[in-house]
């Protein structure tokens, strides 16, 4: 080959593993309480078998009935965002799927088209339609699976010719448009009749979102009910007793119990909407009910499902959830464990078993809806922003979607809890909106919004001062008629260098310094406020006005953390403004090039230079799923694109937020509609940091403590643990052996508590030492080292390759091999990663597995770490640090010193104890293995037979502890929390090591 081909390969390569990320993997943080569900689907066959599709986190499956649930789709979804599933009755292993909901909100994700399993969800593959957008139901022919209709809605946000009613003949291999009205008007649902699967319905919807309304709905010629008797081929409108005006969201629903049946819920105008019913299998319809509560909010609900046993047993889901047991004349209300109900899934043999879906997640009841499974097990929140506060671990805030508080989550345990995971949410306040922002040096003290609603919420008493700016309620209003418009996640953000210095933000900037009891105006309105964009939400039937659509509000707002008054904002509407002088005056400096009218997702002034800021725009509600991340380095005067659509973040990936790092200049975060991506050079060129982490809209980022921390629309919250080696500048040159420098780290104990299965996975506090090796090797040795330069932990990676099974350690009164084998070493070309848990060599074990582990905490200090390979060593520094809380309960890092010196004294009279024990267990084994002995021997198995007794526990049920379990029960005891210890432990030393003494005697 080429000599210089073969360099540039060579360089190619090295510069791929030097850009390796896999050692950076995301933790879930939780809450453990679901997210919204718009998806179920269950098999008659498999009773305990069910499927959800969440708006924001794919499809996970339960074969328990609800009580664990895991994901399916990860891996194989290009988006979460799920609108149906179905799953093939006669042969469950085939299951389609319909991505994007048919959920209009603002917030809504795109779909990517219809995906197929053929094992029960073990694998999938994408099987077309990727341009419709948002899918409103599959239907798969009941005996013949490959035969399956899609219903488009079509995209959320713009007009496409890819929306109506697809057929499949082949499994998806190729689609035809079956039914098509035009480019603004989709299709929210088709149904088999069934008795006769040639026999379909079809219902129309002329849909769109925009920023500042909600489009649901148009005249007949443009919405309705369609019949075909055809398989699809042929199409008729049914007219006859339907709304002859307006006519928008249509659900139909048919059972099996009567085939004549047919119901449709109508968004229609006034009393001409609500539940119509056919007798004649939809030739004519009838309304039998127009009650408010069945048709709440069509754009996001308008669901009806029908009894397979009982065509007169009608469930009607929207903020309610209601059941009738007259065919729709009477209703009583259910009660599920959430609110905004979507979809449900009834068992066709036992119409008692079904599953619900809802805005909390998805439950399964036994019994009719008497009692359900929990919601506490689907990990699929959807978050709006992320806060941490600066307690010890911290915690973690944001508003979570239609909860009825906004939440905090540790990011590691922070205590012990009889039962893990669920147990750790705490209510902040507000409500699902958010922010929730914890003051700074005050964490019991949380600012917290709710839909605009200021409030000042105190962990210590649990209730929420309120300090409404304005005080008036925007509920009802044409935005233009406000005086303040606050949007529903109207931005909290404290000033990096005042934590009484407060802002809040309608239109204007509001600056409160005594916790909201009084407010001032610092800014004009800094929005676009274009005046057709001032409208009354939802048209032409339904008016929704609920703060989600006012269009033109500060939508984000960032203090410069090191300049004082440099304050960044951000309009919904466009606009970005700068003041250098803390509100006094300030400057228009959107980037001319950005187009207009696009939500200015986040500000983002440097760390590290006062005149440079970053800001993330999103346009896709707007049709343009184009990613926008801008640069200035004159305070806004210019501005440089970061996005080209052909430097590392795709061309369709609309952007949500971008963060600088603060303590490398130009390493930069961004969350994007489908995952985060990182930048080493200012933005120039991007490249995926997903690793793990699933498909997910990242809606907010924080840098903290050396983590990098986000909130996703759909996944909750997670963290990188540890980011530090990101930050040496040569990370994307590396090729050779390189050590990085590890972070600092606090040394904190894991409390008691049940850890088993419980989730989330709190690990205990670890110090993460990554390294690069330029090529695999067989073994690699760390130590590491005290000040003194004493190894206080030394492992490899495998001794059966090393000559260290050869090195003797003289070390702490221990004579004795001390490495650790540790297959978490790991020797792979490219980047490594080690997670030391802080303890130091242990006492000796007779067991290899569990020789020198169990070790006490090192103690708070600086530290060496030096790493081997093939005879060369490497070298860098870190500092364990004392747990603040350990601290402030008055011991101290001497104390600790001094707890951990014992600990080591306890630990070699155990390592001593322990050897004599073997010792004499071996010499017992050999004598008794002679059959004769002499009378010198026989002296000698007896002696040793006596002191074998005085050390050895008997083996039984409660059997009196000798020494070796006496002297392991003190070093157990000593080995709890950081304390001084008590006279009675230097007591029993003492004694134990007296026993000792005179065995060895």
């Amino acid at each position: 080959m080429n000599r210089t081909i073969t360099l540039l390969l060579l360089t190619a390569a090295l510069a791929s593993y030097s850009q390796d990320f896999s050692t950076f993997k995301y933790r879930n943080l939780g809450p453990y309480r679901g997210g919204r569900v718009t998806a179920v689907a269950g098999i008659a066959s498999e009773p305990a078998t069910f499927y959800l599709g969440a708006t924001g986190a794919g499809v996970w499956k339960t074969e328990d009935y609800g009580t664990t649930w895991r994901n399916v789709s990860d891996g194989f979804f290009s988006t979460p965002s799920i609108g149906a599933l179905e799953v093939a009755q006669n042969d469950p292993n085939i299951i389609y799927v319909g991505t994007g909901s048919d959920g209009l909100r603002s917030n809504v994700i795109e779909g990517k088209g219809v995906y197929k399993s053929i094992d029960a969800g073990e694998t999938w593959m994408h099987v077309g339609l990727e341009n419709v957008g948002q899918i409103g139901a599959v239907r798969i022919h009941p005996t013949n699976h490959n035969i399956v209709y899609v219903a488009s809605v079509g995209k959320a946000f713009n007009a496409n010719p890819e929306r109506g009613i697809f057929k499949t003949e082949d499994g998806g291999k190729t689609w035809k448009k079956i039914l098509y009205v035009s480019e603004k008007t989709g299709f929210s649902d088709i149904e088999f009749l069934s008795s006769n699967p040639e026999v379909l319905f079809a219902s129309a919807w002329k849909a769109e979102r925009k920023p500042w309304t909600i489009i649901s709905g148009g005249s007949p010629e443009e919405g309705g009910v369609y019949k075909s008797i055809d398989g699809g081929k042929t199409w008729n409108q049914v007219n006859k007793g339907l709304p002859n005006n307006l006519i928008g969201k249509i659900d139909v629903a048919v059972t099996p119990a009567d085939s004549k049946i047919v119901y449709a819920l109508i968004e229609a105008p006034n009393d001409e909407g609500g539940l119509f019913k056919s007798v004649d299998q939809g030739e004519s319809f009838e309304l039998v009910s127009n009650k408010d509560f069945i048709r709440t909010r069509p754009f996001y609900y308008n669901n009806i499902r029908v009894d397979p046993k009982n065509a007169d047993i009608v469930y009607s889901l929207a903020t309610r959830y209601y059941k009738s047991i007259d065919g729709g004349k009477n209703w009583e209300r259910m009660n599920p464990p959430h609110g905004d109900n979507h979809d449900m899934w009834i068992n066709p043999d036992n119409p008692d078993l079904f599953i619900q879906a809802n805005d909390g997640g998805a439950n399964v009841t036994h019994n009719g809806g008497k009692t359900w499974s929990t919601q506490f097990n689907q990990p699929t929140a959807e978050i709006y922003q992320v806060e941490v506060d600066d307690q010890y671990p911290y915690w973690v805030y944001g508003g979570q979607q239609d909860n009825y508080t906004t939440i905090a989550v540790p990011s590691l345990t922070p205590y012990g809890n009889q039962v893990g995971g669920t147990g750790y949410i705490l209510n902040t306040g507000g409500c699902e909106t958010g922010p929730a922002v914890p003051k700074p040096g005050n964490p019991d003290i949380v600012y917290s919004n709710c839909k605009g609603r200021f409030g000042v919420f105190n962990k210590n008493t649990g209730t929420e001062m309120q300090f409404y700016v304005g005080a008036s309620n925007m509920y009802g209003h044409n935005p233009k008629e406000l005086k303040y418009r606050f949007q529903r996640v109207s931005p909290i953000h404290v000033s990096p260098h005042n934590p009484d210095v407060v802002y809040h933000c309608s239109q204007y900037v509001h600056k409160t310094t005594d916790d909201g009891k009084t407010w001032e105006t610092i800014s004009p309105d800094l929005t676009a406020f274009e005046e057709d964009k001032q409208v009354i939400s939802g048209s032409p039937i339904t008016r929704d006005i609920t703060g989600e659509e006012f269009y033109s509000t500060i939508y984000s707002i960032q203090e410069s953390p090191i300049s004082e008054g440099l304050i960044w904002v951000g309009a919904n509407d466009g606009p970005v403004h700068v003041t250098k002088d803390g509100g006094k005056t300030w400057t228009n400096v959107t980037p001319a090039k950005l187009p207009s009218g696009g939500r200015v997702d986040a500000v983002a002034p440097s760390p590290h230079d006062p005149a440079k800021a970053y800001i993330s725009v999103l346009r896709y509600q707007l049709g343009d799923q184009k990613p926008y991340i801008y640069k200035t380095a004159n305070y806004g005067k210019s501005w440089e694109l970061l996005t080209t659509g052909t430097n590392g973040i795709p061309a369709d990936y609309p952007t949500r937020v971008i963060r600088e790092d603060p303590e490398r200049a130009g390493l930069l975060y961004a969350g994007t509609e489908y995952g985060i991506f990182i930048s080493f050079d200012d933005g120039k060129n991007w490249k995926s940091f997903q690793q793990n982490l699933p498909i997910t809209p990242i809606t907010d980022l924080k840098i903290h403590r050396n983590d990098l921390v986000m909130a996703t629309m759909g996944r909750g919250f997670w963290v990188v643990d540890n980011i530090e080696s990101l930050r040496n500048e040569n990370f994307t040159e590396i090729s050779e052996n390189t050590l990085f420098k590890p972070a600092n780290t606090i040394r904190y104990r894991y409390p008691t508590a049940n850890r088993g299965d419980a989730m989330p996975n709190y690990p205990a506090q670890t110090v993460a030492i990554d390294y690069f090796l330029e090529e695999k090797t067989d073994a690699i040795k760390l130590e590491i080292k005290d000040v003194d330069g004493n190894i206080i932990a030394i492992f490899v990676s495998d001794t059966t390759k090393s000559e260290v099974k050869d090195e003797i350690i003289e070390n702490m009164d221990l004579s004795a091999t001390t490495y650790i084998i540790n297959k978490s070493l790991t020797t792979n070309q490219g980047m490594n990663r080690f997670e030391w848990d802080m303890s130091m060599t242990g006492p000796w074990h007779s067991q290899n597995n569990r020789r020198f582990k169990g070790g006490p905490l090192a103690k708070p200090g600086k530290y060496d770490v030096v790493l081997t390979v093939e005879g060369r060593s490497y070298t860098n520094s870190f500092e364990l640090i004392i747990d603040p809380r350990v601290k402030e309960n008055g011991v101290s890092e001497s104390d600790i010193s001094s707890q951990v010196d014992f600990q080591m004294k306890v630990g070699n009279l155990l390592s001593d104890a322990r050897k004599m024990e073997n010792e004499l267990a071996d010499e017992v084994k050999k004598l008794k293995s002679n059959e004769s002995l002499s009378e010198e021997e026989q002296t000698t198995l007896n002696n040793s037979k006596t002191k074998l007794e005085q050390l050895r526990t008997e083996e039984g049920i409660y059997m009196k502890p000798m020494l070796v379990d006496q002297i392991s029960y003190l070093y157990f005891m000593l080995n709890r929390a950081d304390q001084v210890p008590g006279k009675d432990a230097f007591d029993r030393y003492e004694e134990l090591k007296g026993v000792l003494e005179k065995l060895k005697e």
